[in-house]
């Protein structure tokens, strides 16, 4: 550890995903901190949500492309306290509650992508992700070191646990963005887990005339009309999408079906965003329909700084999220925890407490 600090922990109880024959396990283990370098600070983690992609690795040992070949700690929407400050003086002082940031950008010096999008960098890394190997260790433990530059001082009267949606709530208020001005707009949303339901929330804070909502589950839906939904449709059919006409659609299912809808459910000349992760390979959809109405097709990845605006609008009472974080759990209930968040119909955030 740091020479500064001969006192720091040299190790930490964290939950890491583990490759088998037949299938992954989840598995509460002890582990060794890396040594810290002078621009990373020592974090002791309040919560943590369970994501879909930590979902998708230990039920399927891939999140999209990404596929998990080695042991690794799984997390990256998290919040805490500094426990001991960068060395060399960046970064929040020792004691600041955070929140973290988890990508790092990275270029490799041959791909070209937009200047202000580092988010499409080839090289990007993300906490607790297979994107790459050697994998990028997430936060899922009870102390994390991490880059400085990753934690965002909490505003004034926003809790850790309030904070702990702010990675989450960056992806839906990127997406949005992606979206244009939606003031006076039909939004459509298909899928209604955390990221839809957070979408739901952001585009009524845009100013959206009217939102639908589509689901496969009544508890979704519900959670939906909470959060500024005007209408929402259980299961629906292509007649029944096709009868929104919505100027603007999410797809935040991340299934070729909600693609599908989305495609029905815009209105001629209108956006559709990509916001689910598709698996990899090809994908029964009729893109014919997206042709014949000049669609546009939007894709969407994580976000770049909207996590700034997401804990502002968290802070403020802006966005709604009430309904959205659906249970807690501690560390040591962590299959419990997985067990919940993957049945939907159950569960919306599923928060680990640290």
């Amino acid at each position: 550890m740091s020479s500064e600090n001969p006192e720091s922990p040299v190790t930490t109880r964290a939950l890491r995903v583990v490759p088998e024959e037949g299938g992954q396990r989840l598995e509460l283990a002890e582990i060794e901190l890396p040594p810290r370098r002078p621009d990373q600070a020592l974090i002791r983690v309040a919560y943590g949500g369970v994501c879909g992609s930590d979902l998708h690795y230990w039920m399927h040992g891939a999140a999209g492309a990404s596929i998990l070949r080695h042991p690794m700690v799984l997390g990256h929407e998290v919040v805490g306290t500094v426990e001991e400050a960068a060395a060399d003086g960046s970064g929040p002082a020792a004691g600041t509650p955070v929140a973290v940031h988890p990508a790092t950008p990275g270029d490799d010096g041959v791909t070209r992508y937009p200047a202000g999008s580092p988010n499409l960098s080839p090289r990007a890394t993300y906490l607790g992700s297979a994107a790459h190997d050697p994998h990028t260790e997430g936060a899922f433990s009870r102390l994390a070191v991490l880059d400085a530059r990753m934690l965002r001082p909490l505003p004034e009267g926003l809790s850790l646990r309030d904070a702990a949606l702010a990675e989450p709530a960056g992806v839906a208020l990127h997406a949005v963005s992606r979206a244009g001005d939606l003031r006076g707009k039909e939004v459509m949303v298909i899928g209604c887990g955390p990221i839809g339901a957070l979408i739901i929330a952001a585009a009524a804070r845009a100013g959206a005339a009217r939102i639908t909502a589509a689901d496969l589950h009544a508890s979704a839906l519900e959670r939906a009309r909470q959060l500024g939904a005007d209408q929402t449709l259980h299961r629906p059919d292509a007649a029944a999408a096709a009868e929104v006409q919505a100027d603007v659609v999410f797809e935040s299912s991340g299934s070729w079906q909600g693609t599908d809808t989305a495609i029905r459910g815009a209105v001629r000349g209108g956006r559709v965003l990509m916001v689910g992760l598709l698996p990899p390979g090809q994908q029964p959809v009729d893109l014919s329909i997206a042709i014949a109405r000049e669609l546009e097709m939007v894709g969407c990845l994580r976000f770049n700084d909207e996590i700034d605006e997401a804990l502002t609008a968290l802070a403020d009472g802006s966005l709604r999220t009430g309904p959205i974080v659906s249970h807690v759990l501690d560390l040591d209930d962590a299959p419990e925890a997985f067990e919940l968040a993957r049945r939907a119909e159950d569960s919306c955030k599923v928060l680990l407490r640290f």
